[in-house]
């Protein structure tokens, strides 16, 4: 038998688990997690390689009704993730109450097979699993349905193997040694955008989006510079806090992130910068990394 490879698209509602999903079964901490939805914005891949297969995830932003230009960006990602997909991981979760039709939409075209994961049963009881495995079988005839808890393992494994079955027969996409297709200016900046969504409330994380400036490897030490941008000075003035308190937290938690995941002791410094309207603007958001 030939090598394997292909692309895996992880998709689903805001706070399904998709990231959670997806870095369970890459094994390293590519998307962040945050108990607030809309989580992540950018189609990020994961690459899991071995000598018989290489199988590339991609956590995909939750599917929403747009209301915004960022919006309409982050679904056209989603869209691009299905038509790329070999295979498809639907992710919904047991609480989850669907209007089924903009995700059956958005999997209207695709040809690929279809693998339903109901996730968090850890916090549900078999009756209600069996039920919602049952529904989700009427509904779209995947070729499999799960019952899974991403964040406890329970599953995981399942899962791989049956994406490890399903993939075609292809050559590598990208070099074996590949982790990912983002930089490491991404991730840091990712690791800012997180702290900003647990410590901030409301329209605040948002309204934020960070851009790494400058990131300066050296051998021990990383130097970085960040530009948090939001929409209004009050925005401004809440990320900043008395006497610069809040940025100091958002600062200190997301350094000690960036050490972990670097490896490296990191220097950060971030301004705070407002442009109004940025989530509506073409030439912001393509400057952002949203095409």
């Amino acid at each position: 038998m030939g090598h394997k490879a292909g692309f895996v698209s992880i998709i689903g509602k805001p706070n399904a688990g998709k990231s959670t999903l997806m870095n369970a079964l890459v094994g390293e901490k590519m998307s962040i997690i945050t108990p607030k939805a809309q989580t992540t914005r950018h189609r990020i891949l994961g690459i899991v390689n071995t000598d018989d297969y290489q199988i590339v995830f991609s956590d995909t932003p939750g599917i929403i009704k747009p209301h915004y230009e960022l919006h309409e960006r982050m679904m056209h990602q989603v869209e691009g993730s299905i038509e790329d997909a070999d295979l498809i991981l639907l992710v919904t979760d047991i609480y989850e109450e669907y209007d089924e039709e903009d995700v059956i939409k958005k999997l209207a075209g695709s040809q690929a097979p279809l693998l339903v994961l109901i996730n968090k049963i850890d916090q549900s009881d078999e009756e209600t699993v069996k039920k919602k495995i049952e529904y989700w079988q009427e509904k779209l005839n995947p070729k499999a349905v799960f019952a899974i808890s991403a964040l406890h393992g329970h599953n995981v494994i399942a899962v791989m193997n049956f994406v490890i079955e399903h993939l075609p027969e292809h050559p590598a996409y990208y070099e074996k040694d590949a982790l990912t297709d983002r930089n490491d200016r991404f991730f840091a900046s990712e690791m800012i955008r997180a702290q900003i969504l647990k410590q901030y409330k409301k329209e605040i994380p948002y309204s934020a989006e960070v851009i790494v400036t400058a990131f300066v490897e050296g051998e021990k030490l990383h130097r970085i510079s960040a530009e948090i941008i939001v929409e209004r000075d009050s925005q401004k003035n809440i990320i900043i806090g008395e006497g610069g308190k809040m940025l100091k937290i958002v600062g200190t938690y997301a350094r000690r992130d960036m050490e972990d995941f670097f490896q490296r002791k990191i220097f950060l410094e971030m301004f705070v910068k407002v442009i109004p309207d940025w989530r509506s603007k073409k030439n912001y958001l393509k400057k952002f990394g949203y095409e």
